[in-house]
């Protein structure tokens, strides 16, 4: 294999073709080889706009090339799973787009066919994870900067009730939880470094989408807790308040880390509190670069599919909670 893995795109979704590709075309390990369509001219405009030489009609074709090494897959949720295990049974290694699936069993089925093809690398892509704030965060946290950890705050919304939207489509696994609440989810189990032991939500859902709109829900970790809220239907603000016992850390943009100014995050110890400046970089970039190196490098990954489960399980408990009225014990 050459120093830089050979990447098709599994379609032309927004995420892929503005944020994600352009951001993989500048890493170091990265080579954006093929881009695929259900449409053979769509393919072929999108792919000559971004500068990708090979286009394909089909997605079939595109996990056919034996040029291709790795599959970004930002499919709609539902065809996380199915088209990830196809790509896999096809000999590439896959990046697919979080959440890993409509649920945690079909997420263990993806974990499966990875299991019984363990030369694949295969990866949900929470890019955040790997942005410096939150590598210097947990750093903070581990050295004991802000005391013991006791307690998360998180807070992430947008605006969108277009019934057009995949976000908005029940059926294909949109909602709030599905698409940002599993942020929240995930960043506070990565913080903690464990799983929650108990979780209680409630939820509310559009009367004509049928999404969940607006969650909020406390997850026990034991020795803390993690709280959020979330909506596709309020004003788009994001934060995150960490707070220990004799210090806290606030990040400022923590999700959709900006790619054209420096992130800012607060580190407050006693009445002393330090604003740091990061580098300004892509978490998008990044996280193919990282990807990349465990293939070439034949090492693990940064977050085995294990972790997305899990996270997956917190979604489902939250959910469970609110048509219980009660805790769920995970």
């Amino acid at each position: 294999m050459s120093k830089r893995v050979r990447w098709g795109i599994l379609s032309t979704a927004k995420i892929g073709t503005v944020q994600v590709i352009p951001a993989m075309q500048k890493g170091s390990f990265c080579e954006i080889a093929a881009l695929a369509s259900r449409n053979q001219e769509q393919a072929e405009t999108v792919a000559s706009q971004l500068g990708i030489p090979r286009a394909y009609g089909s997605y079939e074709a595109l996990l056919a090339d034996p040029e291709i090494d790795a599959i970004y897959n930002p499919l709609p949720n539902h065809l996380h799973v199915p088209w990830s295990i196809k790509a896999i049974e096809a000999g590439k290694h896959v990046l697919c787009e979080k959440p890993i699936g409509l649920s945690s069993a079909e997420g263990q089925q993806l974990l499966d066919c990875a299991t019984a093809h363990p030369e694949i690398k295969v990866m949900e892509a929470f890019m955040y994870r790997h942005h410096p704030q939150w590598q210097l965060t947990k750093k903070l946290i581990q050295e004991g900067t802000i005391g013991e950890l006791r307690t998360i705050q998180s807070f992430f919304s947008y605006f969108n009730n277009d019934p057009g939207n995949i976000r908005n489509q029940r059926d294909i696994g949109g909602g709030g939880l599905m698409d940002i609440g599993c942020y929240p989810i995930s960043l506070s189990r990565f913080i903690f470094d464990e799983e929650p032991q108990r979780v209680s939500g409630i939820v509310e859902f559009d009367e004509q989408l049928g999404t969940d709109r607006l969650a909020s829900a406390i997850m026990d970790f034991g020795r803390g807790t993690a709280t959020f809220t979330c909506s596709t239907q309020l004003n788009p603000y994001q934060r995150v308040h960490i707070h220990g016992t004799t210090g806290r850390i606030e990040i400022e943009i923590p999700f959709n880390a900006p790619i054209d100014r420096p992130c800012k995050i607060w580190h407050q110890t006693g009445a002393d509190i330090k604003e740091r400046e990061l580098e300004i970089c892509s978490q998008y970039t990044i996280q193919g670069d990282l990807f990349s190196q465990a293939i070439l490098n034949q090492s693990p990954v940064p977050t085995p599919l294990t972790d997305a489960i899990a996270n997956m399980k917190v979604i489902e408990a939250v959910l469970e909670s609110n048509r219980s009225g009660s805790w769920i014990s995970l």
